[in-house]
């Protein structure tokens, strides 16, 4: 059985437990703007998808070693672009987790975040159908009524998206 350290380190230092700080401000964050938008009730499975994929977008837009989140109003341009319908989100995200990989940053910070993208990809969520044919009525661009099982990403991407315009 492995013994807990009552002292704990940011992971720069050896012997003592490595806190992932940069994840743990990631979410915390991604939380707080969900949350400040009203979207969706916190706890729900939306809300978790929402705050995963915020909380993602958000770590991998830091650059390895950055301090976390410094700087955080100006990084909300770069999150909106992030989490843009054109954007290939999902491709960005398995290479920056891959580019992580590479140069060496096996910390819990890049564990966490392996864990989520595995958990928002695994994870179904049955929601309209966001990319489906639009409806001939005008005024209605998603009919509502046609759903699909989504993968947790693409439910909490555009929230996310909007959470970030409503900060």
């Amino acid at each position: 059985m492995e013994a807990l350290l009552p002292e704990s380190t940011n992971g720069t230092s050896g012997g003592g437990l490595a806190v992932p700080m940069a994840w743990l401000c990631a979410e915390f964050t991604a939380g707080d703007l969900l949350r400040a938008g009203c979207l969706v009730a916190p706890g729900s499975l939306e809300y978790r998808a929402g705050q995963r994929t915020l909380a993602l977008t958000i770590h991998l837009c830091e650059g390895a070693g950055a301090r976390p989140l410094a700087g955080t109003a100006d990084r909300l341009d770069e999150w909106i672009a992030r989490t843009a319908y054109d954007h290939p989100w999902d491709r960005w995200v398995r290479e920056r987790l891959a580019a992580r990989a590479e140069a060496g940053d096996d910390g819990p910070d890049l564990a966490l975040a392996r864990e989520t993208w595995r958990l928002l990809e695994a994870t179904r969520i049955r929601a309209a159908d966001l990319g489906g044919p639009m409806p001939s009525a005008p005024g209605f661009p998603v009919d509502e009524s046609t759903q699909v099982w989504l993968p947790a990403w693409q439910v909490g991407l555009p929230l996310g998206h909007l959470a970030l315009h409503l900060y």
